[in-house]
């Protein structure tokens, strides 16, 4: 199937392009930054990026990316660009197994194992969707910027490749309700039509999967992104993909935080279709501290 890029964002486009990584070497990749930038690297870009250079290693047979398990050493500097070195562990027509180490002026900044498996017929049962309404009844996340674009300017002025359609209040709107909520519902697609590959789809879904995870941890607490004073970051993430998708086309993911002690908190999520096939599930751990106002 072509792909229509007529149709695809301008955001779209430059996520395509970060997640094209340079080949530099055999196993050594370099990735770009975009103009939008946070303060430090976004942690989707490490996790997309991550493991698409890992999958350009495989040498034996096509095997699915299986499951990825990251951690979170130091904020990337966005001024400069990313060397992803892939260590080779294993490789079969079926099994692939691969470390990934993102690095900038000779210090490693993320680290990340990705293993890859044929999927073969066995057991099979998952959890029901949640009900929630259907992305075409829902308001673009754009809709629910306006008003609040000084609370929350670095999520305004971010690179927006993925078209997101909240299904509950985002954050800073609950904030105004004085509604607490233990979870987090929103629809999720790329803003156009993607290639074919389907790494390059693994790779979409990973960088979005760090938006909206930790959303439910301060929800609990009736706390919002950029109306509270909040730091968070990301200290590990873990994905397991069941079955196989394309991220064109519209995913819910429904995420809730199970525990938040210690200074850290948990994110959990799942990837739905919209026929309601579980197909990937995520787990995020984050350093996360809230302060206060002072009486």
């Amino acid at each position: 199937m072509s792909t229509d890029t007529s149709s695809q964002s301008d955001d779209l486009r430059t996520l395509l392009d970060l997640l094209d990584v340079e080949r530099a070497g055999d196993d050594l990749f370099i990735g770009q930054h975009p103009d939008k930038v946070m303060p430090r690297t976004f942690g989707g870009q490490l996790l997309g990026q991550g493991v698409v250079a890992a999958g350009r290693t495989l040498t034996r047979g096509d095997p699915p990316v299986h499951a990825m398990h990251a951690h979170f050493i130091r904020g990337g500097d966005v001024s400069k660009p990313l060397e992803y070195h892939v260590d080779r562990f294993r490789e079969s027509k079926a099994f692939a197994n691969r470390q990934v180490t993102a690095m900038q002026d000779g210090e490693v900044i993320f680290t990340m194992l990705v293993a890859f498996q044929n999927n073969k017929v066995g057991l099979e049962h998952a959890v029901d969707i949640p009900e929630v309404a259907y992305p075409e009844e829902l308001p673009p996340v754009s809709d629910h910027f306006v008003g609040y674009e000084d609370k929350i300017e670095q999520f305004v002025n971010a690179l927006h490749p993925i078209d997101i359609r909240f299904a509950n209040a985002p954050t800073w709107k609950m904030k105004g309700t004085g509604e607490q909520l233990n979870h987090n519902r929103a629809w999720m697609k790329t803003d156009g039509p993607m290639p074919d590959d389907p790494l390059l789809h693994i790779g979409a879904m990973a960088y979005s999967s760090d938006t909206t995870v930790l959303d439910s941890i301060i929800t609990t607490h009736g706390l919002s992104w950029g109306l509270d004073r909040l730091f968070a970051a990301t200290v590990n993430h873990s994905m397991w993909f069941h079955r196989e998708f394309r991220f064109d086309e519209w995913m819910l993911y429904a995420t809730e935080s199970p525990v938040a002690a210690g200074s850290r908190g948990i994110g959990s999520g799942r990837f739905f279709t919209r026929d309601g096939v579980l197909c990937t599930s995520v787990v995020q751990e984050a350093l996360i501290k809230h302060f206060p106002p002072k009486k």
